[in-house]
């Protein structure tokens, strides 16, 4: 059975990811810092008739996240996806001229070690397939920096430098890497950004791949 693992998983993008690869016939390991939380997810989608297990992880802890994703490929089989997703915490979000350079060791423990810890990881595995995908998703200041949110424009570009990089290193190998903008957050009332048609997207993403980056919506465009 093909194993897609998400990082950052939750309720909202997190699980309606789960159900879409779910459909495919994927078992689900579902990473995140509350054991409690992920145990529900996994519950929910065993009810379903996928099959699922919740890991505990910080991805600021690079050997928790390590840890994470080997007991997952030991589960539940080798991971052929990998989506790295999770939700940056507020205090990354600060003004430019408010962030001191100790302000940034979380955002890039966060959006940059993170990826390279988890990509590190799971790639063995992928060249072992002869396949796979490493999917990453981002908010608009990934690719357009914002002085509201300095920490995360910073290191989102990091993490969309590696992202792309990866993306050129490992194409030859039949290992795609891709990135999914999302402007103006999940749902808010716009049709594109609901979790049920990102996860669609995602799916695409991986299923048909294609480009590097991909926009949920124009950055430009209004909310409904």
């Amino acid at each position: 059975m093909s194993t897609i693992a998400i990082i950052g998983a939750g309720k909202g993008l997190g699980l309606t990811v789960a159900r879409r690869f779910g459909r495919e016939g994927f078992a689900v390991a579902l990473i995140a810092r509350n054991q409690e939380r992920v145990d529900a997810l996994a519950e929910t989608l065993r009810d379903e008739g996928i099959s699922a297990e919740g890991f505990t992880a910080d991805v600021r802890d690079t050997a928790s996240l390590q840890r994470a994703l080997v007991h997952a490929a030991e589960r539940l089989g080798i991971i052929e996806v990998l989506q790295y997703s999770p939700l940056p915490a507020k205090e990354f979000m600060r003004p430019t001229l408010e962030t001191t350079a100790e302000d940034l060791v979380g955002p890039i423990e966060f959006s940059v070690y993170g990826p390279v810890t988890a990509a590190r990881q799971v790639i063995p595995g992928m060249r072992s397939l002869g396949k796979g995908s490493i999917l990453f998703v981002n908010g608009a200041s990934a690719v357009r920096a914002r002085g509201a949110v300095t920490g995360t424009s910073i290191a989102f570009a990091g993490e969309s430098a590696y992202a792309e990089l990866l993306h050129e290193a490992l194409e030859p190998e039949n290992i795609h890497v891709a990135q999914l903008i999302i402007p103006r957050g999940i749902g808010g009332g716009e049709e594109s950004h609901e979790p049920s048609v990102l996860a669609d997207t995602l799916w695409r993403l991986h299923s048909e791949r294609g480009d590097f980056r991909t926009y949920a919506a124009d950055l430009d465009a209004p909310s409904d």
